[in-house]
C-alpha cells in the first residue's frame, strides 16, 4: 500500500466511529472492505488497517444497532483481517466471536444469508487459532453452522459454513460436538452432484477431518458417505475435490470394518490412478494396497517405482477377481 493510502486508511478508520454520520460510516466501511481484499497474497494493506486501529470499531459495527448490510460488511472486513496471525488473537480479544455467532442467522432470506456467509468466513479464519477453536465452540457457533449446511442455503453459505466447521474440527473435542450436532448427514448430502465443486470440496474436507475420530468413522460410513466420495474420485471432478475425497476415504479406511465397503464401492482403481507431483499418489496407492491386503486379495506389494498405470492394471485385475469370487460365494 502506498504512503498516501496509509494516511487514507487512518482517516477511514476514524469515520467508522459512532460520531460519524451513517453515510460517512457506510462509505468508509465499503472502502475498508475493498482495501482488505488481498487476492495477490500481499498483506501490507491488512497490516495498515489493523495498525490504524480498525478492529475495535469494526467489532462495534457487528452489533444489533447496525443494519444487516453494515453487519455483513464489517464481518467481511474482519474475516480478511483474520488472515493476519496477530489479527486472529486481537479480533477474538476484542469480543467479536459472540456477535459473529449471532449473525449466522436462522432464516434463508437472501440478505440474512449474505450476512451469515460473511460471519461464517470470519469464524472460519479465526478458528485457525487453537484458542479461538475453543472459544468459538463455547460461544455456541456449531449448531447454527450446521443449520447453514441445509440445501436451502445458498452455495456460498454452505461452502463457508463447511469451511468454518472444518477449521473447528481441528480440535478433538469439537469433532465430537460437530458430529453430535448432526453435521455428518448434512455434509454427506453436500457431496452429491447438486452441489458446486467448491461445496463438495469443503464438505469432503470437513468429513476428512471428522473421520480422524474413530466413532465418527462409523457414523460417516453409516450416513452413506462412501459411495459419493468414491464418485468424486472420478476424472470429471476437479483435482482439489478428488484430493479431499481421497483423503477422506484414507481416514475412513483406518477403520478395518469399513475397508471392504470402500473397496466394494470401487475406490481402489481411482486411488491408484490419482495423479500428482508430490507424495500423495504414493499415499493414495498405499491406502489402496491396505484395502486390497486386508481381504487377502494379494500379498504382493508392487514397488512404487513401477509406473502408476501398470500398478493400477495389476491391482484392478486382482480386485476384480476378488469381487467376482466374493459374489460367487454369496450366490452359493
Amino acid at each position: 500500500m502506498p504512503p498516501l493510502a496509509r494516511r487514507d486508511v487512518r482517516s477511514l478508520v476514524r469515520k467508522l466511529g459512532a460520531h460519524a454520520r451513517p453515510s460517512q460510516q457506510r462509505e468508509a466501511l465499503d472502502a475498508i472492505v475493498r482495501l482488505s481484499i488481498c487476492d495477490d497474497g500481499d498483506l501490507n494493506s491488512l497490516v495498515a488497517i489493523a495498525a490504524a486501529g480498525a478492529i475495535p470499531p469494526l467489532v462495534q459495527l457487528l452489533g444489533a444497532g447496525s443494519s444487516t448490510v453494515v453487519q455483513g460488511n464489517a464481518a467481511a472486513a474482519l474475516a480478511n483481517l483474520a488472515h493476519l496471525r496477530e489479527g486472529k488473537a486481537t479480533i477474538a480479544a476484542t469480543g467479536d466471536i459472540p456477535p459473529l455467532v449471532q449473525m449466522l442467522g436462522e432464516t434463508f432470506a437472501a440478505v440474512v444469508q449474505q450476512k451469515a456467509a460473511a460471519a461464517a468466513t470470519a469464524l472460519m479464519n479465526l478458528a485457525q487459532n487453537d484458542d479461538n477453536q475453543v472459544a468459538i465452540a463455547a460461544a455456541g457457533a456449531i449448531p447454527p453452522l450446521v443449520q447453514l449446511l441445509d440445501t436451502k442455503s445458498a452455495a456460498k453459505v454452505q461452502q463457508r459454513a463447511a469451511g468454518a466447521l472444518d477449521s473447528l474440527a481441528d480440535n478433538d473435542d469439537n469433532k465430537v460436538t460437530i458430529a453430535a450436532a448432526g453435521a455428518i448427514p448434512a455434509l454427506v448430502q453436500l457431496l452429491g452432484p447438486g452441489s458446486t465443486a467448491e461445496v463438495q470440496r469443503k464438505a469432503a474436507g470437513t468429513l476428512m477431518r471428522l473421520a480422524q475420530n474413530a466413532d465418527n468413522q462409523v457414523t460417516i460410513a453409516a450416513a452413506g458417505a462412501i459411495p459419493p466420495l468414491v464418485q468424486l474420485l472420478r476424472a470429471r471432478s476437479p483435482a482439489t475435490v478428488q484430493r479431499y475425497a481421497a483423503a477422506a476415504l484414507m481416514d475412513l479406511a483406518e477403520n478395518a470394518g469399513k475397508q471392504a465397503t470402500i473397496a466394494a464401492a470401487g475406490a481402489i482403481p481411482p486411488l491408484l490412478l490419482r495423479p500428482g507431483s508430490d507424495d500423495l499418489p504414493k499415499k493414495f496407492a498405499a491406502c489402496a494396497l491396505k484395502l486390497l491386503g486386508r481381504k487377502n486379495i494379494t500379498r504382493t506389494v508392487m514397488p512404487f517405482s513401477q509406473p502408476v498405470p501398470v500398478r493400477a492394471w495389476i491391482f484392478w485385475r486382482r480386485w476384480s477377481a476378488w469381487v467376482f469370487n466374493k459374489t460367487a460365494k454369496d450366490d452359493d
